[in-house]
């Protein structure tokens, strides 16, 4: 097995690691830094449960393998966090619309929405479900998670 040397910066944190060159970003973040929120899912890039930030756009991180992480800034859900633990308004909205059924989509979910959110941008519903659409969530919960995703967009940029 051949290991290298990756160093990156993780939810603010700067970090290095040897990693198997085959294993996954899902693998690295999971099993190096306990960072349960990568779920693995289908594993094949199709359900969006492992996705993260890197570089400020999202990834599925089943398909990202750990040694293109190199001089990377990622954010997992772990890393929206406030200092004192408070969740930030995007996992509250996710709470307060009842948008988290079992709860296993709702990481990649809350990620994506990060991505969608910073870009300051207003977007229709349309657009917001387009923008979504690439997770799976067995529950059925997307309206609730549409519902939270919008109200945060509109709280964000004043128009709540």
């Amino acid at each position: 097995m051949e290991k290298k040397l990756v160093k990156c910066n993780i939810n603010g944190k700067d970090v290095e690691t040897y990693v198997d060159v085959r294993a996954s970003l899902t693998d690295m973040l999971r099993n190096d830094y306990r960072l349960t929120s990568v779920k693995k899912g289908c594993e094949v890039g199709e359900c969006g449960a492992c996705n993260v930030i890197i570089d400020g756009e999202c990834f599925n991180s089943c398909i990202y393998l750990a040694v293109w992480a190199e001089g990377k800034r990622i954010r997992t859900l772990e890393g929206l966090l406030g200092p004192g633990g408070e969740l930030s308004d995007i996992q509250q909205a996710f709470v307060d619309e009842a948008a988290v059924q079992c709860g296993f989509c709702t990481p990649g979910f809350i990620m994506t929405a990060v991505e969608i959110l910073e870009t300051g941008k207003e977007y229709t519903r349309d657009e917001l479900r387009k923008l979504l659409s690439g997770h799976l969530c067995r529950c059925t919960g997307y309206e609730n998670i549409l519902n939270a995703v919008e109200k945060t967009m509109k709280q964000r940029l004043g128009k709540a």
